[in-house]
């Protein structure tokens, strides 16, 4: 347990020990590279050109009036890129504007109503009320979600690198910006249970537990000075963390898949590293097998390239953290994981939501740039339910799970299919976060139906949503992966048996036993990267043949890509195949994908 190992530690590490980024002034930063050195100083010109935007009440208010949530972020995430850009720069070549502009940043996020999200507002009852009844958030009730949290962790560490700085424009700043850390993330963080990410009232924990705690430990760790509190801080946050690990598969594979590593993997990490310094190398955890597997998984679901597994709400390619998965493989002595984070490399402006650890960490812990490692022969993560086989050039990973999963879509017994190192047969991944995302409509979007996905249609049905649609019989074997997917459909579809193969040689074969109470349409669906081709025999996607009985009806329907996120991964148009049966109760289809060039 994690805890109980931080609780047994006796003393901590001295005050200037625990910090660990240097203070603005050390010769650290005139050691930086000079290309970091320029892309830094070009994100302080941004920052000096950049006003800080407004925040209002109607913008917060969009998520309950239309769904919208790029109306809040957008301006709320410029206040951050606009503050660490600036105080980033200062540290690299002092400048008066520069310390102005970051002193009107601190200010301005200080005079902030709430710290977190429009669609995280749960000042209300800790997000458990609707959201149409809680439109703008309740300052004497803070919520603390994932990117107060984060405020809190770019404001403790810029007060305590450039404290001096501060100091010397008037000492109200850095007082102000403590009292403010205090009420809003610390004092709720110690004396409230009622968050669900702490799971006291939830035990279905995701990414939200190490995220948030992440960043409240570096908070704690920049600006902290009494022992006791910092013990308390720790102790009650690593409790969390045990929680949340009790609830991870043994396997430490990640439902939310490979996108999501950063903010549950990687900031596992964070919060494992933060102990480490916080007690002087008496707590460390590199050893315990569930920690080192989970560092793995984004090595266990790379494909090629930029490309990974991305069942569930996962891009295709994952804006991964490069440093993060090498201090990972680093801690764990996974040579492949680090080559994968030498290849990854790690953004130095990002441009989604602005973590200054993480900008930090590129710029005094990367790795030399290195080749991408191959993709792993076989992969099994039984608890997770997905695996994966590398043959020759062709590389194929199948999932079974339920319905329920966390960013779920209704995708049990899909797969992908890869060759020569791009896309095949893809799942379309995931689309810009709006009201209905994560509502009692989510699966009208099409992204996250099971007609979109690479699985049957019966009787014209749909998987169903929930953990009781599940598959079940996994059988696996090295050239062979079976399950039956039935219990992922309704009851009333009648699908007694759903029989599921992959055989993997030259090529894919994947064999469908379908047994129903009485005889129905049956409609297979794959959703391909490449435009399809008719040919004599079968269906050419790019490099690769489909081959299945012609005697079922084919047809193809363009899906253009228009949302701005899934177009990221693929631009212009997927393609979605449908094989169509007659209506029948028993039947077995083969559909051999063999590589053609």
């Amino acid at each position: 347990m994690l805890a109980q190992v931080f609780d047994n530690v006796k003393e901590l590490a001295e005050w200037e020990a625990r910090f660990p980024y240097p203070l603005c002034g050390d010769r650290a930063w005139e050691a930086l590279p000079q290309q970091r050195r320029d892309e830094v100083t070009a994100w302080g010109k941004e920052a000096l050109a950049t006003s800080y935007p407004m925040l209002t009440a109607t913008q917060f208010m969009a998520f309950v009036r239309d769904g919208s949530r790029k109306v809040y972020e957008d301006p709320y995430f410029l206040r951050r890129r606009t503050l660490i850009g600036a105080a980033l720069a200062y540290c690299i070549r002092p400048d008066a504007a520069l310390l102005d502009q970051v002193v009107d940043g601190l200010w301005c996020v200080c005079e902030e109503t709430f710290w977190g999200i429009s669609a995280h507002n749960g000042s209300s009852h800790a997000g458990q009320t609707p959201a149409s009844q809680r439109p703008l958030p309740e300052k004497r009730n803070p919520y603390v979600d994932l990117f107060a949290a984060q405020t809190a962790c770019t404001l403790a560490l810029t007060a305590r690198m450039l404290g001096r700085e501060l100091d010397g424009v008037t000492p109200v700043i850095r007082r102000r910006v403590l009292r403010e850390l205090e009420e809003r993330v610390f004092t709720p963080f110690l004396y409230r249970d009622d968050f669900h990410w702490m799971g006291m009232i939830r035990k279905d924990l995701n990414n939200w537990t190490p995220w948030i705690l992440s960043s409240i430990f570096l908070a704690a760790l920049a600006v902290v000075r009494d022992d006791a509190l910092l013990r308390q801080i720790f102790s009650r946050g690593l409790s969390m963390l045990d929680r949340y690990l009790a609830g991870m598969p043994e396997d430490g594979g990640c439902d939310e898949g490979a996108g999501y590593w950063n903010m549950a993997g990687g900031a596992l990490l964070d919060c494992l590293e933060a102990v480490e310094r916080l007690t002087g190398g008496q707590a460390v955890y590199w050893e315990q097998e569930k920690i080192r597997r989970i560092g793995a998984f984004p090595l266990h679901s790379h494909i090629a390239g930029p490309w990974y597994w991305n069942f569930a709400d996962c891009d295709a390619q994952p804006m991964l953290d490069g440093e993060r998965l090498y201090a990972y493989g680093r801690h764990t002595g996974n040579p492949g994981l680090c080559a994968l984070g030498a290849a990854t490399g790690s953004v130095m402006v990002p441009r989604d939501t602005p973590q200054m650890n993480r900008v930090l960490d590129a710029l005094f812990h990367a790795p030399a740039p290195g080749p991408y490692p191959e993709a792993e022969e076989q992969v099994s993560l039984p608890q997770l339910q997905v695996f994966a086989r590398r043959c020759g050039e062709m590389y194929v990973a199948c999932k079974g799970g339920h319905n329920g999963e966390s960013h779920n879509h209704n995708d049990v017994g899909t797969f992908l299919l890869f060759h020569r190192g791009q896309p095949v047969i893809v799942d379309a991944g995931n689309m810009v976060y709006t009201a209905k995302t994560f509502s009692d409509q989510r699966y009208t979007l099409w992204n996250t139906r099971s007609r979109n996905h690479n699985v049957p249609l019966i009787g014209g049905a749909e998987q169903a949503p929930g953990q009781a649609h599940a598959a079940r019989d996994i059988g696996e074997e090295k050239a062979r992966i079976v399950m039956d997917i039935a219990g992922a459909y309704p009851a009333e579809t009648g699908v007694r048996a759903l029989r599921r193969s992959f055989t993997f040689g030259a090529g894919l074969a994947l064999e469908d036993e379908v047994v129903l109470d009485t005889p129905q349409e049956i409609v297979w669906v794959f959703l391909s990267r490449p435009r399809p081709q008719l040919t004599a025999d079968g269906l050419l996607l790019g490099t690769v043949c489909l081959r299945y009985d012609r005697r079922l009806d084919c047809a193809v329907e363009e899906m253009p890509v228009t949302d701005s996120r899934m177009a990221r991964n693929f631009p212009g148009s997927l393609w979605r195949v449908t094989l169509t049966q007659k209506p029948s109760a028993h039947t077995r289809q083969t559909f051999r994908f063999t590589p053609e060039a």
